[in-house]
């Protein structure tokens, strides 16, 4: 139809090496081949968000094997590594940043104008390894920090590096500890949780939870994006999370697709159902997924509570193949 962008004019990029799409747009679906000229309404912002800089990040360490996972390359091993790795690329950039910041300011003055000891936060996050674990302690201090620190403004104004459209991929990254928000953040985060009771290195688990379940993962430039509280997914009606709800590993052999899957959200949408919050808790610490394998015979099949699933069900082996791609879907106030 005339005004209508038709599919000629819609974004595509065919590679033998990968693509790749974190909620962004079009644009560095492979940054070696960038996808320019599009009509507006397929990239309104050129600029990548940290998700989306984490994964081509990820991708690139893994291609050249400096992420500590091995030889490079994606198998099956490597890539739900990858996926499952906690990764937060806001600590990753900016951690140092912040514990040099208050090394030299022990104390720091919050919102309210009092002054606020952060000796032993700026010990907790030095000794953090920037992984969201749900054992990890300085996850929850530094996501609490970092989203006080995204209210306090547009994060070009208080990164250490600006952002820079000839480097997409790495800008803007840092964190300014001379800024007085940045500084007040942390101020803040602190008292927080002391007003909660909560130690400034409670582990993430304690307080990011599904069902009593402890979520790994974060908000703040995960490629993993979790956002729950300590009660979601209890009460009447059960308090929400948002995150990652349907995981998908699949790596291509001569013998046809293998495939891990997790459903992080519960297989049945019946409250009453025992299957209505998700996994078991071992199957979700474990975030194995369920071993597919699909061949001309598999078919839909109803799930445990007659909802439609797609469920492929004949066990798979691992194994190296040519190619392996991976997929993490977000939907819903429960996912």
């Amino acid at each position: 139809m005339p005004g209508i962008d038709g599919p000629s004019r819609q974004p595509k990029l065919s590679r033998t090496d990968y693509v790749a799409n974190s909620n962004n747009g079009p644009r560095y679906t492979n940054p070696e081949a960038p996808l320019t000229g599009l009509p507006g309404v397929y990239d309104i912002d050129p600029r990548l968000d940290q998700r989306a800089q984490l994964g081509l990040r990820m991708i690139a360490q893994r291609a050249d094997g400096t992420d500590g996972l091995g030889a490079p390359g994606f198998i099956q091993a490597t890539l739900r590594a990858s996926m499952l790795g906690n990764h937060v690329l806001s600590a990753e950039t900016g951690r140092d940043d912040v514990v040099g910041m208050c090394r030299a300011h022990p104390r720091l003055t919050p919102t309210d104008g009092t002054e606020v000891d952060v000796q032993q936060a700026c010990t907790t996050l030095a000794r953090w390894d920037t992984r969201a674990d749900t054992t990890g302690r300085g996850a929850a201090l530094w996501i609490a920090f970092f989203n006080r620190l995204l209210d306090n403004g547009p994060s070009d104004t208080w990164r250490r590096v600006p952002y820079d459209p000839a480097r997409p991929l790495t800008t803007p990254r840092g964190i300014n500890g001379d800024d007085v928000r940045v500084q007040r953040a942390l101020a803040d985060a602190v008292q927080d949780f002391a007003a909660r009771g909560l130690p400034v290195d409670t582990e993430l688990g304690a307080v990011q939870k599904w069902a009593g379940i402890p979520l790994p993962g974060c908000d703040v430039g995960c490629f993993d994006v979790v956002d729950a509280s300590p009660r979601s997914g209890t009460g009447t009606p059960p308090v929400g999370a948002f995150g990652s709800s349907f995981l998908m590993a699949v790596e291509l052999t001569p013998d046809g697709p293998r495939a891990h899957t997790l459903l992080t959200y519960g297989e049945s949408s019946n409250p009453a159902s025992p299957h209505y919050t998700g996994p078991d808790p071992p199957l979700l610490l474990r975030a194995v997924g369920h071993r597919t394998l699909h061949t001309g015979g598999d078919r839909r099949r109803p799930g445990p509570d007659g909802d439609d699933l797609a469920q492929l069900t004949r066990p798979g082996v691992e194994r190296a193949g040519p190619g392996a791609v991976t997929t993490s879907a977000r939907t819903g106030p429960n996912s």
